[in-house]
């Protein structure tokens, strides 16, 4: 028995290492990011601006190295399925909200909202049946979504409140909770997570390319600013970095503690924009913060396998 015990150890340490470590740096670059749309807004780069040319940015970093180890994304009917619909609910579509409600709610409110994925995940893998109902969890899932509902009131109900940005900063976390299902349902088989990545980015700025045709956007950098620039390299880089750790995390942690990374993205986010961007804490910031830190704890603690693991895993235990 114990020789058993001590052979399941060091197998469970290299099965959780990774996801752990792909969590933590991953979401310490989702941080980083949202103080950076943040920064952008300041030196009045348009959201879409920087969202744009740093996905562009990200993406041709992620297909160099793709290249490099000879796996570019593959390109057929499933995985443009896949890279469209990823990009858009996952990619695209969220990141559009938060960089453009940033500058309307500041960054450390739109950091603490991303804590939100993991419950809407949580909610929606037990309707998929990719979870098995735990009273702990669900305890975890009503406690931070209560938490949520103090942020949102607090803000919805401050002086200089804007409510339509307010609310529609709450559908970024719904849009990636989705993306964290699909992509674990529709995983082709036999395709690596760093082919699949470049592929969703190219995707997602094709799709922010087509919204800068649309009234209202602009895709245009400021030339007289080299802080533009700067930004851009930064913000390009760490986004290839967070969306190839996503990739890792989904691979070998499943959806559910994929959608923590928004838990560590606060962690760094929110004491970023206080601390060092000057912002006001958001109303409700203790109460709020402690319910969404209970609920995430409660719901990592119950954390059981998921009934029907994803595509990707299936091949690979086949091989």
């Amino acid at each position: 028995m114990m020789t058993s015990v001590s052979t399941n150890k060091p197998e469970r340490i290299r099965t959780w290492l990774p996801a752990l470590l792909s969590l933590l740096f991953g979401g310490a670059l989702l941080g980083l990011s949202t103080n950076l749309a943040k920064v952008a807004s300041e030196a009045r780069l348009p959201p879409l601006a920087i969202l744009f040319w740093s996905i562009v940015g990200a993406a041709l970093i992620l297909l160099a190295l793709a290249a490099q180890r000879r796996k570019l994304p593959p390109v057929n009917a499933r995985t443009l399925e896949y890279y469209c619909v990823s990009a858009l609910v996952g990619v695209a579509g969220p990141n559009l909200i938060f960089f453009s409600a940033v500058p309307h709610v500041g960054a450390g409110f739109v950091a603490l909202i991303i804590t939100l994925p993991p419950l809407l995940t949580y909610v929606g893998a037990l309707a998929l049946k990719l979870e098995v109902f735990k009273a702990i969890r669900a305890t975890g899932v009503a406690a931070a979504l209560a938490g949520a509902g103090v942020l949102a009131s607090e803000k919805l109900a401050s002086p200089d409140a804007d409510v339509f940005w307010t609310l529609l900063a709450l559908v970024g976390p719904v849009l990636l909770a989705i993306g964290n299902l699909y992509r674990t349902l529709r995983w082709p088989q036999g395709v690596s997570g760093d082919a699949l990545a470049p592929g969703m980015l190219v995707a997602a700025a094709m799709m922010l390319l087509c919204a800068g045709f649309l009234p209202g956007f602009s895709l245009a950098i400021p030339m007289e600013q080299g802080l533009s620039f700067v930004l851009i390299a930064i913000q390009s880089a760490v986004f290839a970095g967070m969306f190839l750790l996503l990739f890792l995390l989904q691979k070998t942690g499943g959806p559910v503690l994929l959608s923590l990374l928004g838990s560590v993205g606060a962690l760094v986010g929110v004491p970023v924009a206080i601390f060092l961007q000057g912002e006001a804490p958001p109303g409700g910031l203790l109460f709020g913060a402690v319910l969404i830190a209970a609920g995430v704890i409660l719901l990592t603690l119950g954390n059981n396998q998921r009934v029907n693991p994803s595509p990707y895993h299936h091949e690979r235990k086949a091989g």
